[in-house]
């Protein structure tokens, strides 16, 4: 077995840095065993047996790593020593002259500049054509204002050591990590010395990257990974190429997967997937813990973890950090951590700390020093204060204490408090160490060679080594690769979903042309199937685009670590996606080839086959390469939408290359689908020669005229033939020839080529993502932006502080006082859910407890004990599974509007991201108090509810722009606004904040308690001042068993007897309280307890005492009246109130998003100069009629990529409505809406009136009838297009899945238009042109725009006719034309007669598309019949089918808008 992944050394290798020594600075250790004591004993046991089973001295090892392949040390299993071990495998590198290596890091006079205001004003549509506003942002283009975010900033790590980075959320933390860990791209400028022992930052960026590395907050990875299959790839992108004998790297690998596993307690979750916010996978704590192995299996050196904790409670938290010390002892490597909330065991583990404010260093030193460095310095800490509570403390004005008789005398500002500790002992004793750390490993070659040699032994023979990557490109191909196929196997849904929409496409366009005719009647048809064969794989190809841009924060990450290079991720994506590709596409072409009845041969099945294949993979290709090329998708998904634009115009089909203008043909030649689509014509055409299936003239007069003076209609016809050859029809009709058949597949092939090599590239230097740096947004008109703009941090959770202290009279006693008679119970609660395999899941056991007006009670357990499902299951909130037991109000069952009558403020700040924060205060006042609140009162308390909240300097603010404790404060807000009568729910209202800013959260909150509020809370990681704020504790453990209900004490006094008392060790004077509890049930990812904490429970005197409450309080209460209602209806207020309101929130919320709007408008513009400008000044002859046919259909296709940004909106603010509003009973459900519909209408309809003056004169329309044109395009069809895409966006879960169904059922109506296939063509599908809403746009806008019109054929369009001898062509040809219509060019011709098969635009449109020219009367009636129609089946899907819970259609609601509303 090998440990070299873990890089496992306990004592110092040769050349050991120095340590700063000078303080009791010892940090607590964690032994080696403490997540899996069973694991590391089994672990033990197996390095002893192969200890004494291969004493073999090793071929290779690591440099930096031991191998557990041989051990000096043999014995029993009792006796064997881990760390001893270790040791011994580090000696034993020695005498085999084998090179350790360690990093640490070294920075001085740091400083770090970035670029841009902390607050600007929020821009608008309006904004944007604003002239003063256009000439401040060229302004600050050119000259962008710059700002410190750090400065002043020096000191040392060692490896082996800890720091601990403390600040305010905004002070800079984020930023120094960072910085120490050379991420530089965010920022306009790093200066100062940052040295990494003899190396200089490029040096590390350009060789050695892997070795230092950032692991954000967030923990990113694969979701439909397991936790194996994660360690594993990471493990052999860095697997080194010395290793001991006989030990190949796939036993490197399982090796060090078992031992990582096994250390950090995740054995049981290996294979486990690794989860996201959508895919259900391992806990919080197990995937920081996952994110560590990850790190560790890396081999990096200097690792910095921001703000890692976030969302842990105290027991899991503590664990993280217990993880990082083990990881850090083990591995000997640099550790940088940021914590908002550390409790003191946690702050124990760490060796030194750095405290910054402002973008200032306060303190950098030993961590045993620092609290009292800040006591001598004046500041005194709270009561039961954290020291690390209390070193953040001391950067706030607002929550310092100071000593008596330092008044006065402390520093006051950040730049004072830096410079104070210049001037201290021990900031001298920190300018020794690095001048110490200089003198020692800074400019040292022999370090320099020392480090390279031992790094270079780690390289692959074939890896480069002047680069950072481990192994070489083919082991890393091959690796990225079998991570593709895990990631796919993971995620089977979208295959399928991919599968099953290729065949419903391929039956439907199948079917609709069901074995054509060899005949000429289906020539036509025939190049409309050949098109939609290419075009619909290319267009499903954009659906890849939001997956592309999920993956990349992820690849980035490796990337920084030097896993692999990044193009090598699109290389394997693309080898990988080729078999899938060519499954699919071959169940496509066998369905569509063989029910079409397209020309059987072997040969020209394989060349349809070949280029079906062959575009679709191009043009996936081409859409990766445009997602490369761009960092934020909106960008992205505007270009691909106009690209699907010009290959559905350019490829031949829709306008013929003769027909093009000369200043567009360009763009055939780079279209690879028009090489595509000419070598699919010409393989089918090529072999067609097609009997006539109309020959001029026929009919009763001419049954015995010979075929001599006949011809056939189609174009390519010869006279005295009765077929017509393919290849001709295919030359003249599209000037394509079978000759280029070949050639085409080359071009295809080169442009294949092309775009790959354009992918690769772009993914290997265009790696850097849109990250959004923390400004903060007001509203246009206020001067909020300017008070608040002041030199901060920019970084992630970095926001600003008003400009002063708030300071207001308010205070809970100002709002209304709840009701202090009525108290809510809950007893015997029991909670399951069904899982996987019919078994079933009880979350909640037995829960009894109760919420009295003017109490606080804390809901506390570790991590998945169920203290959110018990808040969700208390408020109503779940909608599956079975609740059994009572919920009641003083001993009463719950009125229909408890949900009204009560708050909830969830962990997740959800809120209209362009509302300000005065806004959604009102909002939420509007709709949830009663409708007879005059608006002046719902205003004035609203003032107060912003001045309770301390946000009366952002009440202008957008809330889509605050940082974590606003956005906590505008969520809290927004439940006060409500005014709740009953209770008060908040899940981690703590989470994300740093201590005081908890504390301000917390505080308030025991003010609303004073003022009479019920309130039931859960908490994380609180610090013992935090947790005296309680009244009482609900404690759960896992498994959802209550451990205690009570109250708390005085001094937690209550609480600690009740635990002592049952067996619990003594609670020392400076524990806290909360993390005790913890420690003494067993909570944590892996801790456990000996006691059954639940049993004790249930027979305590303490649980038959609440029961004895409860009833207590179910008998007074039922003296007094029954609970009623407090609204005669669901909601607060009427259905058209709730209508106006959302009306004007949504319309304020799209004029403050221009990027979606300039996309919509963009998209319109740049469709309609496009198609205009491709059938510019279209003539009156018959291929000028088909054009203006098709720029008539191409000008509705634009509503796909409309319809997709409509329902990417929709389901945003969907998504508000189902997590937060549904909830709270705030409006109903058609509300919404009908709003939607309101506001989103009026832009479509703008949208469509710029493609119309783009396009409508430009193809060459007559003015005369643009009014009915403007009506039916402008008007009518965005009302179509919006409440279809809108309805289709109701029954899918996500965009993408809209996306899919909407280009699904799109192609499903418009086939049956009459314009791919004629209305006579259509077979037993006829029914469909009928309810198509298609067939009645197409006929109102084709009818008006060229009905009534003469025909004027150009010359080749004219079918040549030899007339009998002796007749004039007007003689020979009358009859058939009284009947059949068309014209002659010369009546009085004998020799040939040409002959136009069209006089008028009527009879095309009859004889062609089945479509008639409309009178006013008609008009009317279509459109009548269409949209009156389509309303009342959109309202019927929107309203009248039943929602579960109020929630969108159901997927029977999706069969019956198939039906109903997509084809009305």
């Amino acid at each position: 077995m090998s440990t070299s992944g873990l890089q496992l050394e306990t004592n110092l290798p040769q050349d050991q840095p120095h340590r700063d020594d000078s303080g009791p600075s010892t940090p607590s250790r964690v032994p080696v065993n403490f997540f899996d004591p069973v694991g590391v004993g089994e672990l033990r046991r197996t390095m002893t047996s192969r200890s004494i089973a291969d004493p073999a001295s090793p071929k290779q090892t690591d440099a930096r790593s031991s191998s557990s392949s041989a051990s000096d040390q043999a014995g029993a299993d009792d006796s064997f020593d881990f760390e001893q071990t270790l040791k011994n495998l580090v000696r034993r590198r020695g005498e085999h002259s084998i090179k350790s290596r360690e990093l640490g890091v070294m920075f001085n006079d740091l400083r770090v500049v970035g670029v841009g205001a902390r607050a600007s004003l929020q821009p608008t549509i309006g904004s944007l054509f604003n002239p003063a506003a256009i000439l401040r942002n060229i302004s600050a283009m050119r000259n962008p204002p710059i700002r410190d975010i750090l400065s002043g900033f020096e000191g040392v790590v060692m490896p082996g050591e800890m720091l601990l980075v403390l600040g305010r959320p905004g002070s800079g933390c984020s930023t120094f990590l960072k910085t120490i860990t050379n991420q530089r791209s965010e920022y306009h400028a790093v200066e100062g010395e940052v040295c990494y022992d003899s190396f200089t930052p490029e040096d590390i960026t350009r060789q050695y990257r892997g070795d230092v590395i950032y692991c954000p907050e967030d923990d990113i990875h694969f979701p439909t990974l397991t936790v194996e299959q994660t360690l594993s790839f990471a493990i052999k992108m860095r697997t080194p190429h010395v290793r001991f004998a006989d030990q190949s790297r796939e036993q490197f690998n399982h090796e060090v997967v078992d031992i990582l596993v096994r250390i950090f307690g995740l054995r049981h979750a290996r294979n486990t997937v690794v989860g996201d916010a959508a895919i259900r996978g391992v806990s919080g704590g197990e995937k920081k813990r996952v994110s560590i192995a990850e790190a560790l299996s890396c081999r990096a050196l200097i690792s910095a973890w921001d703000n890692s904790t976030r969302g842990l409670d105290a027991s899991t938290a503590l664990e993280f950090v217990q993880a990082l010390r083990i990881g850090t002892d083990i591995a000997r490597v640099t550790t940088i951590v940021s914590i908002y909330q550390a409790g003191e065991q946690l702050y124990n583990l760490f060796d030194k700390v750095c405290v910054i404010t402002e973008g200032k260093m306060a303190y950098f030193g030993p961590a045993k020093r620092a609290r009292q460095y800040f006591i001598d310095m004046g500041y005194e800490p709270q009561d039961r204060q954290t020291t690390a509570d209390f070193l953040v403390a001391v950067t706030n004005p607002s929550g310092r204490k100071i000593r008596d008789g330092f008044e006065g005398k402390i520093p006051g500002t950040s730049e004072e408090m830096a410079a104070a500790f210049l001037t201290s002992p021990l900031g001298q004793v920190n300018r020794d160490a690095v001048e110490n750390y200089r003198s020692q490993y800074v400019g040292k070659p022999e370090r320099v060679d020392a480090y390279k040699q031992s790094a270079g032994m780690e390289h692959a023979k074939t890896a480069p080594k002047r680069h950072s990557y481990t192994i070489s490109i083919p082991m890393q191909i091959r690796a990225v690769m079998v991570r593709r196929v895990q990631i796919i196997k993971g995620d089977l849904g979208a295959v399928v979903v991919n599968l099953v929409v290729q065949i419903f496409q391929a039956i439907i366009m199948g079917t609709v042309f069901l074995k054509l005719p060899d005949a000429t009647s289906g020539y036509f048809s025939r190049g409309g199937v050949l098109f939609f064969a290419i075009f619909f794989g290319a267009i499903a190809s954009m659906a890849e685009i939001p997956a592309l841009f999920a993956q990349r924060p992820i690849v980035l990450r490796h990337h920084k670590a030097a896993m692999y290079y990044p193009f090598i991720e699109s290389l394997a994506h693309t080898v990988v996606d080729i078999p899938i590709t060519f499954a699919v596409q071959a169940v496509f072409a066998i369905i569509l080839y063989f029910l079409v009845g397209l020309q059987r041969t072997a040969s020209q099945f394989f060349i349809f086959f070949l280029f079906i294949f062959s575009i679709t993979i191009t043009m996936k290709a081409f859409f990766r390469m445009v997602s490369a090329c761009f960092k934020a998708e909106s960008g992205a998904t505007s270009i691909a939408g106009v690209v699907v634009v010009v290959v559905s115009l350019f490829t031949g089909y829709t306008i013929p290359k003769p027909d093009i203008p000369g200043a567009l043909r360009w763009i055939m030649y780079i279209n690879p689908m028009r090489y595509g689509f000419e070598a699919l014509l010409m393989n089918e055409f090529h072999t067609l020669n097609g009997t006539c299936s109309t020959l001029i003239p026929s009919g009763p007069l001419y049954q015995n005229v010979s075929l001599a003076n006949q011809v056939c209609s189609t174009v390519g016809a010869q006279p005295g033939q009765d077929y017509v050859d393919g290849n001709l029809f295919a030359n003249l009709s599209y000037d394509y020839y079978y000759s280029n058949l070949w050639k085409d597949f080359g071009i295809v092939c080169v442009f294949l080529v092309g775009f790959l090599v354009i992918l690769f590239i772009a993914t290997e230097f265009n790696t850097a993502s849109a990250f959004d740096t923390a400004v903060t947004l007001f509203k246009q008109g206020t001067r909020a932006a300017k008070a608040v703009d002041e030199p901060n941090d920019e970084e992630k959770g970095a926001h600003p502080e008003p400009a002063g202290p708030v300071s207001t009279d308010a205070s809970p006693a100002d709002l209304e006082k709840p009701s202090a008679m009525d108290i809510f119970t809950w007893r015997h609660l029991e909670y399951t859910v069904p899982i996987s395999g019919g078994e079933h899941r009880r979350l909640l056991d037995d829960v009894s407890g109760y919420v009295a007006p003017g109490k606080l009670t804390a809901l506390m357990g570790e991590s998945g004990a169920g203290k959110t499902t018990l808040l969700n299951v208390l408020a109503q909130r779940v909608d599956v599974g079975v609740v059994t037991g009572d919920r009641l109000v003083s001993g009463q069952p719950l009125p229909a509007d408890f949900q009204a009558q009560t708050g909830y403020c969830q962990q997740m700040d959800t809120h209209l991201p362009e509302s300000t924060v005065r806004e959604a205060l009102l909002f939420s006042a509007h709709l949830r108090q009663p409708a007879n609140v005059p608006t002046a009162e719902l205003e004035a308390y609203v003032d107060k509810c912003l001045a309770m909240c301390g946000l009366e300097d952002y009440a202008d603010a957008v809330v889509g722009s605050l940082g974590v404790e606003h956005r906590k404060r505008t969520t809290i807000g927004v439940e006060l606004a409500a005014k709740p009568k009953l209770l008060l729910f908040l899940d981690e209202p703590t989470s994300g904040l740093d201590s005081q800013s908890a504390w301000a959260i917390m505080k308030f909150l025991r003010d609303l308690a004073n003022n009479g509020q019920a309130i039931l809370c859960t908490i994380h990681q609180p610090s013992a001042e935090l947790f005296q704020v309680f009244d009482r504790l609900l404690l759960l453990k896992k498994g959802g068993q209550t451990v205690y209900f009570g109250n708390i004490g005085e001094g937690s006094s209550t609480m600690l007897e009740y635990f002592q008392r049952n067996g619990a060790p003594r609670c020392e004077s400076d524990a806290n309280p909360a993390e005790y509890m913890l420690d003494v049930i067993g909570a944590g990812a892996t801790a456990s307890s000996t006691v059954d904490w639940h049993t004790i429970w249930k027979n305590s005197s303490e649980a038959a005492t609440l029961q004895e409450d409860i009833e207590n309080i179910h008998n007074e209460s039922r003296s007094r009246p029954v609970i009623q209602a407090q609204r005669p209806t669901e909601f607060a207020t009427s259905w058209g109130h709730q209508v106006l309101a959302l009306t004007q929130r949504n319309f304020q919320a799209y004029w403050r998003n221009p990027t979606y709007l300039m996309a919509k408008f963009g998209l319109c513009i740049a469709g309609g100069l496009l198609i205009g400008f491709t059938f510019f000044k279209t003539s009156d002859s018959l291929q000028g009629t088909q054009n203006k046919l098709f720029a008539i259909f191409l000008a509705s296709v634009l509503c796909v990529p409309l319809a997709q940004q409509i329902q990417t909106m929709y389901i945003s603010i969907r998504t508000i409505y189902e997590i937060r509003e549904r909830p709270s009973r705030m409006y109903s459900w058609t509300a919404l809406i009908v709003s939607q519909i309101l506001v989103e209408l009026p832009w479509s309809i703008m949208c469509s009136s710029l493609f119309f003056f783009c396009w409508y004169w430009t193809v060459g329309f007559a003015s005369d009838r643009a009014g009915y044109t403007y009506l039916m395009y402008c008007v009518v069809f965005p009302l179509y297009y919006t409440t279809i895409a809108q309805a289709v966006a109701s029954m899918a879960p996500n965009a993408v899945i809209a996306s899919l169904l909407f280009s699904a059922l799109f192609s499903f109506v418009l086939i049956f238009n009459g314009v791919l296939q004629p209305y006579r063509a259509l077979n037993w599908w006829r029914w469909m042109y009928r309810v198509s809403p298609f067939t009645y746009f197409i006929e109102g806008m084709l009818g008006q725009a060229i009905g009534g019109a003469n025909i004027n054929c150009d010359q080749y369009e004219f079918v040549p006719v030899i007339p009998p001898s002796g007749s004039t062509c007007g003689q020979y040809m009358k009859p058939f034309i009284s009947y059949a219509g068309g014209y002659l060019a010369d009546d009085n011709a004998t020799s040939t007669c040409l002959f136009c098969p069209y006089r008028t635009t009527d009879e095309f449109m009859l004889f062609r598309i089945q479509h008639l020219v409309l009178s006013p009367l008609a008009r009317c009636r279509h459109y009548a019949r269409r949209h009156c129609f389509q309303r009342l089946c959109d309202f019927y899907v929107h309203v009248h089918l039943p929602h579960p819970q109020g929630q969108p259609p159901s997927w029977f609601a999706a069969a019956s808008l198939l039906v109903f509303g997509s084809n009305s």
